[in-house]
């Protein structure tokens, strides 16, 4: 059994991990943390982290990336691996979470979905075939909630694709703001937020008389859910470092 301490429990993603173990029988969330506390979850709410007083196996935050630096330092005091699936964070933050690495397991990725992390190694494969003579472009369609723009997940993609590329890409992300062809030294990245859209992404490798691309769709909330359970699972009693995705999937 792996015990869990959810953060952003009372969110709509909490609330759909919570859902999902309660009918998995190899986890369990014995705690939450969330400022936000609706009084309706089958487990104690604290409402910050420095007033936790439940142990568990592993954190998994859907939270908020304010709430990063409280939860890092009681992973640490605690060591207590944690599965980090909130978006949003500055380069200061990244490097916290790499630092606190050193001292706790630490499983950090854009996106839970076992179908995006194939589509990030066949984008990479795809770039090595098609990178130099097509030009790259990203979108992402996300509900009209959500705060942040690019999504991590577009990032991902752009940062696993410009690792295949001889010359390191500039990312644009505001092409409406000048008047100027598209440079071929360029990925755009282009986001869309309405209605109730879960989470779309397509790479779009443009060349001379032909289009490849690749997407994938997020049906339900349930597939990010589903990949952080499993991360938590995979994390506990690991050795301190970073892992990801691509550690399960190997």
């Amino acid at each position: 059994m792996t015990d869990i301490i959810l953060s952003g429990c009372c969110g709509n993603m909490g609330r759909v991990i919570t859902a999902l173990c309660e009918e998995d029988e190899q986890s369990q969330i014995v705690a939450g943390v969330d400022s936000f506390d609706s009084g309706k979850m089958p487990y104690p709410v604290f409402p910050a982290f420095d007033q936790v007083t439940k142990k568990a196996d592993v954190i998994i935050d859907f939270s908020n990336p304010s709430v990063l630096e409280s939860m890092l330092e009681f992973a640490k005091s605690t060591h207590t691996p944690v599965v980090i699936a909130t978006t949003g964070y500055d380069e200061k933050q990244l490097q916290l979470i790499e630092t606190a690495a050193k001292d706790v397991p630490i499983f950090f990725t854009f996106n839970m979905s076992l179908g995006i992390n194939l589509m990030c190694a066949l984008a990479k494969t795809a770039t090595k075939v098609l990178g130099e003579n097509f030009d790259i472009e990203i979108i992402e369609k996300h509900h009209n909630q959500k705060i942040d723009a690019p999504s991590g997940t577009a990032i991902m993609l752009a940062n696993a694709i410009s690792e295949e590329l001889e010359q390191k890409p500039l990312f644009e992300y505001d092409r409406h703001s000048k008047r100027a062809k598209r440079s071929k030294n360029e990925i755009g990245i282009h986001s869309v937020r309405g209605g109730t859209i879960v989470g779309e992404h397509e790479i779009i490798f443009a060349g001379t008389d032909e289009v490849v691309s690749l997407k994938h769709q997020a049906m339900s909330k349930k597939v990010f859910a589903a990949g952080a359970i499993n991360a938590a699972k995979f994390l506990k009693d690991k050795q301190s470092g970073m892992y990801s995705m691509e550690d399960i999937i190997k």
